[in-house]
């Protein structure tokens, strides 16, 4: 790579270094659809020139089934290891050539993919066509796939062997039980191992159509350019049908524990229910109550009685985890071995004292300012405000989302996080996992 070609990377990291929007600033938002039917969410910005760009699909894990977990996760990095006779190294090699950058997510949701390239003619031609390549023209060249096969393998096992990745998988299965929410991201041994080219091609005409996609972009644009990049982008996309939403889930009628044998010299404890989907009107009550309970780090309740009082974990901490369909609320910690029993003892005491009590308006006050004084380093860079972006428009939430993001959390009642709370979450009927606990069998 030249010197030319190095500016160029240094440009853009040095860019996203000095861009900043003020607190008060308001991030508009247009949306549109394309001819193809892909939704459109485009925020315009000329202070750098810089484009970031990210495409959506509601492809992730949840659309594996038991069979042949781990076909979602190939299909999404295989994309761009392979596309209209492009290798993944000539891939990788134009993209070095004018300094821009591939990338993507996978989760339980969504599959995506995203580009960021600068703004200027050529860089900005040999960058998206790539990109759209990568998009409507995926290879799945067979040597690749057994190779990562191989490798995803691999960390499939070595994640076996973890406390922290047996301990949230076994959360996710004990809470989702048949629901595809409790599939692994990977997948397994046996399904990884059976997958086939057409597997992949298969999913990839199903669930990447351009009626699914979601299209989300800012930066150095007019409108009329980010239309026409959507326009080329899904009109080459597969043209399926409209896909099934997500099945809902169902709450645990029932206390769920497992206890795992682990060597570790801690145990790591994970417990919790379903929560809440992404636009519940209950979000900020939640989100801000548990910040309070476990979110805020060292100013949380949690921390407080768990940790600072009594010394009995290196470090506790609780979260909503807003998805599609309900999403887990989930408490975690880690401990001494012989402690597990009473760390877990004091937490349930410290959540049923909050969930009793409430939270006062000290601690209200508290919690408002911090989120709200921190809600301007969220969206300080074109990549935070993509990503918003890209779940706005995927979870289908208002337009004015941002905009409306600290009216809503200073509009946060101690009574509202009481009855949100207790209304949502069940204690009595949680998913437990420990895993290192030295009773296991």
């Amino acid at each position: 790579m030249n010197f030319k070609h190095i500016k160029k990377i240094v440009v853009i990291h040095l860019a996203l270094l000095v861009f900043t929007i003020s607190a008060d600033a308001a991030v508009k938002i247009q949306q549109w659809q394309t001819s193809a039917g892909a939704e459109v969410y485009f925020v315009e910005n000329h202070d750098l020139p810089i484009i970031d760009l990210s495409v959506n699909f509601s492809a992730g894990s949840a659309r594996d089934t038991t069979e042949k977990s781990g076909v979602a996760g190939i299909t999404r990095y295989l994309m761009a290891l392979g596309a209209a006779g492009m290798s993944d190294e000539v891939i990788a090699n134009k993209m070095a050539d004018i300094g821009a950058i591939l990338g993507g997510d996978f989760d339980v949701d969504r599959a995506a993919f995203k580009l960021r390239t600068l703004s200027s003619a050529r860089e900005q031609a040999q960058a998206l066509d790539v990109f759209t390549k990568v998009l409507q023209k995926p290879d799945f060249p067979e040597a690749v796939l057994t190779r990562e096969k191989a490798r995803i393998i691999s960390g499939i096992q070595e994640s076996a062997t973890r406390p922290e990745s047996i301990s949230s998988k076994a959360f996710m299965s004990a809470m989702y039980g048949k629901h595809p929410y409790s599939l692994d991201e990977s997948g397994e041994v046996e399904t990884v191992a059976k997958i086939q080219r057409e597997d992949l091609q298969d999913f990839y005409n199903k669930y990447y159509s351009a009626k699914g996609a979601v299209i989300a972009m800012i930066g150095d644009l007019t409108r009329e350019q980010a239309n026409s990049i959507a326009e080329n982008i899904s009109n080459g996309m597969p043209k399926s049908v409209e896909i099934a939403p997500i099945p809902a889930v169902d709450y645990p009628t029932k206390p769920i524990e497992q206890r795992i044998a682990h060597p570790a010299s801690q145990s790591h404890i994970l417990l919790g229910y379903p929560g809440v989907k992404r636009g519940d009107p209950d979000m900020f009550p939640l989100y801000v109550g548990n910040y309070i309970l476990g979110g805020g780090g060292f100013v949380s309740r949690l921390t407080e009685e768990v940790r600072e009082k009594r010394g009995l974990v290196y470090s506790v901490y609780s979260y909503f985890m807003p998805m599609a369909e309900l999403g887990p609320f989930q408490i975690g910690l880690q401990t001494k071995k012989d402690q597990a029993d009473a760390a877990l003892k004091l937490v349930h005491e410290t959540l049923d004292k909050f969930m009793k009590n409430g939270v006062t308006e000290k601690e209200l006050t508290a919690a408002k300012a911090n989120i709200i004084g921190g809600f301007p380093m969220r969206i300080d860079s074109n990549g935070k405000i993509l990503e918003y972006l890209s779940v706005i428009g995927f979870y289908k939430l208002p337009l004015n989302y941002l905009d409306e993001y600290n009216k809503k959390v200073a509009s946060v009642t101690t009574a509202q996080i009481k009855e949100a709370f207790n209304r949502r979450l069940k204690p009595e009927n949680f998913v437990t996992v420990i895993v290192g606990d030295p009773n296991a069998k």
